[in-house]
Order: C-alpha cells, then sequence, then structure tokens
C-alpha cells in the first residue's frame, strides 16, 4: 500500500555472549560489534547478554554518533544483560524481572544470577508510538532432559502477560531476544498466540541468512556441537516479534542473519547470529480499520480455541514442575529434620561427661567441633532450600491460578462467541450477555 506516511523501520537483535574474563576474545568482539553497528543504519538495536556495564558504556560512547539514545537495563547479582539503543528517542523505560529463573546452586548454568528480565522502552517514531521489548529467557541446556521447562513457561507467560498490559496504548509493538525456545516449543506458541505478535522470519517476504533461520549454528567456532544435539545443522532460537495496532498495519519486507563467519575477522560476533529485520508502517484509513476489525471477530472463535488447547497444555507442564518443587522442599526438611535431631544427639552426648558424677572422661573437643560444623552447615543449607523451593511453589502455584482463571475466561467467551456478520455490524449481543465476551481483542 502506498502511503505518505509509510514508515521505515530497521531492528536488530544480537545475543552478545558478553561474559567478561569467560567468553572467547571478549574486547575483540565487542569492537567488532560496534564498528558493525557503525556502519550499518539500524534504527534499533537489541542487544543481550551485555553482562558488564563497563561494556554498554563503551558501546554507549562508540555509537554516540549514529544511535544517540539508549538504555541499560540493571537487574539481579550481574545484571540482565539487557540493552537498547536507538536513533528515536527514548521517552520511557521500564524493567520487568521473572519470578523464576532457575537454582542458585547451579551455578555453573548462572542463569539466577543473572536476573533475566524483560525490559521495555517507549519511543516515538514520528507520529506513532512504538513499545519496544527486549528480552533473555533461562537456556535449556538438555533438550531430552529440560529441568528447566516450568520455569520458562512461566517466563513466557509473565512475558505475554507483561507485553498485553503495557502494550495497549501503542500503535507499534517490537519484541526482541534471545527466548531460548524454538518456534514450536510450548512457551514460544503461548506467547505468539496470546499477544498476537507474529514472527519476523515466517512473515517476511524476503530472507537472507542461514537455512531454516537457525541462531546457533554448528559452523559457528564458538558453537560445541553438544549445545545443539539432537539437532545438527543448528537452531533458531532468536526472534524479532512484531504487532501493529488497529490503527496501524505492519509488514516485514526484509529479514537476514549472520551466517557464522565475518569478512576480514577471524572470529564471528558471538556464539548467536545476529538478525535484522526491515520493517514497514502504514496508518490504516479510516475504511480499513473497520474492515480489519471485522476480519478480526471472524476469526476470533478460532484463535479462543487455540489458546485453550495452549493455556491446558501450559498448565499441564506448570503443574509438573509445581509437583517437582514441592517433592524438593519435602527433602529438603526431611534432611534438616535430620541434621537437627543430629545436632541434639551431640549435645547429648557431650552432656555425659558432665553428667558422671565427677569422673573424669575424656572429651574429644576435635570430634565434636567437626560434627557441630557439619550439623550447623546441613541445617543453614536445608533452610535456604527450603525458603528457595518454597519461592518457586508460590511462584508457580500462582502462575497456574493465572492460567486457571483465563483458561475459564476464555471458555466463557468461546462458549457466547457469536458469528459476525459484516453486513449487520450494529446487532448487539443476546440480550442478558456480556457485551466484553465478544470484543476480540486479546
Amino acid at each position: 500500500m502506498a502511503n505518505r506516511d509509510t514508515v521505515s523501520l530497521r531492528v536488530f537483535s544480537l545475543n552478545c555472549w558478553g561474559i567478561r574474563y569467560l567468553s572467547k576474545h571478549c574486547p575483540q568482539r565487542y569492537a567488532m560489534i560496534g564498528d558493525m553497528l557503525c556502519k550499518e543504519e539500524h534504527d534499533i538495536v537489541l542487544l543481550q547478554e551485555v553482562w558488564s556495564e563497563k561494556d554498554y558504556l563503551s558501546l554507549k560512547k562508540k555509537l554516540a554518533s549514529c544511535h544517540s539514545f539508549s538504555h541499560y537495563f540493571k537487574s539481579g547479582v550481574i545484571g540482565s544483560g539487557l540493552a537498547i539503543f536507538s536513533k528515536h528517542r527514548i521517552h520511557d523505560a521500564f524493567l520487568y524481572r521473572y519470578s523464576l529463573n532457575g537454582y542458585p546452586y547451579m551455578a555453573h548454568h548462572g542463569d539466577w544470577f543473572g536476573g533475566k528480565a524483560v525490559g521495555m522502552a517507549i519511543l516515538n517514531i514520528g507520529r506513532l508510538t512504538a513499545h519496544v521489548y527486549v528480552t533473555h529467557l533461562h537456556a535449556e541446556y538438555c533438550r531430552e532432559k529440560d529441568s528447566y521447562l516450568p520455569h520458562r513457561v512461566v517466563q513466557a507467560w509473565e512475558l505475554q502477560q507483561f507485553i498485553r498490559h503495557t502494550s495497549a496504548g501503542a500503535d507499534v509493538v517490537i519484541v526482541g531476544g534471545d527466548l531460548n525456545m524454538h518456534p514450536q516449543d510450548l512457551g514460544n506458541r503461548l506467547l505468539r498466540a496470546y499477544t498476537g505478535l507474529r514472527d519476523s522470519y515466517l512473515d517476511t517476504a524476503k530472507f537472507d541468512g542461514c537455512e531454516d533461520g537457525m541462531t546457533l549454528i554448528a559452523d559457528n567456532p564458538f558453537i560445541s556441537k553438544k549445545e545443539i544435539v539432537p539437532f545438527e545443522k543448528g537452531i533458531r532460537i532468536d526472534y524479532i516479534l512484531f504487532k501493529g495496532s488497529s490503527t496501524v498495519n505492519i509488514q516485514c519486507e526484509c529479514m537476514s542473519t549472520t551466517k557464522g563467519s565475518v569478512p576480514d575477522h577471524p572470529f564471528p560476533y558471538s556464539d548467536h547470529e545476529a538478525l535484522t529485520a526491515e520493517l514497514r508502517l502504514d496508518p490504516l484509513t479510516q475504511t480499513e480499520i473497520r474492515s480489519d476489525k471485522y476480519m478480526d471477530q471472524n476469526c476470533a472463535e478460532g484463535k479462543l480455541a487455540e489458546l485453550v488447547d495452549i493455556l491446558t497444555e501450559a498448565r499441564t507442564e506448570v503443574k509438573v514442575g509445581l509437583h517437582c518443587a514441592e517433592r524438593m522442599r519435602y527433602t529438603a526438611t526431611r534432611t534438616g529434620v535430620m541434621g537437627l535431631a543430629l545436632l541434639f544427639l551431640e549435645l547429648a552426648i557431650a552432656a555425659v561427661p558432665w553428667l558422671a558424677l565427677g569422673a573424669e572422661q575424656p572429651f574429644p573437643r576435635i570430634s565434636f567441633y567437626l560434627l557441630g560444623a557439619l550439623c550447623f552447615a546441613i541445617l543453614l543449607t536445608t533452610s535456604l532450600l527450603y525458603i528457595f523451593y518454597t519461592m518457586e511453589v508460590k511462584s508457580l502455584q500462582g502462575a497456574e491460578d493465572q492460567m486457571r482463571l483465563a483458561v475459564g475466561s476464555l471458555q466463557e467467551r468461546l462458549r457466547g462467541s457469536p458469528v459476525v456478520n459484516p453486513h449487520n455490524s450494529q446487532r448487539g449481543p443476546p440480550e442478558g450477555q456480556d457485551p466484553s465476551a465478544f470484543d476480540p481483542e486479546e
């Protein structure tokens, strides 16, 4: 559609793998990323795993001439790793930290310390208001035995809630980041179905990049093939998602990814591939707005049925995680009680010489202190684990309760959804029915 108000927008997303002193060639790669962003004409840059604020400030200084506005989202022990650079002024920003994010004792994975979250920035692009989100979800690590799946499903649930409740007044919504989910994974389907977000790879008119849009490829020298088992060539876990509104139509004209190697450099930008989406924003006329409304109402029933199925599947997965968390909390409680009983037994043994009516008995002080330290360590560890698992149980219970309410609401709307006739648009809902039950918007 030709329109003088059409806006073109180039969006870039990359997981930088920027763990200082641990990630390979980290300073050199940040320099390469900065040089590339200076040359390319991106309007919005969404970065993940920028764990060091010094690296962010270095990029900010380097990109000052081409991306005048930026924001770094701080969270957790070492930060959220999320950053936004933009040619357009950032008027507001907000961070939401996910309630579940792995386990602190899994230090070698490190997700818990990172404070995984979603960052939001509000931009004005011409006369349009854009809500831009950047996020990074918990990693999978093992496809066959994914102990973090319930956490990632809850994160996807909280992400879609955050987007829906904060984007009501937006003309355009853009989401970019490392979701750590395959296209057909439960959390991905939940996110896209509930929010109406579209995948730039699936909706693009032109694509240039890795096969099947993969963003974690076997040919990348930073990737171990064990990380992508059982997929030989690679996986697609990084996304740029988008949607318009009732007043703006949005299309992806071109989508591209890097392909591992970088010309004139000995190694790539990161262990992940970078994504670039070229979006076209077209404001709608009043006639087009009414036409789109009729189309949305006619397909609302099918969307509701799909949502009910996805939510039911998500509830099942959350219940599995809840059962595991309750079992682990019980194990921590039982171990703590055993440690407490051991401590009392030790105190009783220590009291024997004092009750021996003055008879001198040898007292093994070293063994006593070592056993006491062991009992104290057991009590402290199990107490902390009990607190952590209680928090996990409550978060899972809260998410499951919210999903249950949502399923009930969707089923009620599904039972009451009428077939909309565009030629009889003034007809109201049946008598006695709540008009809001017929609202096609999610």
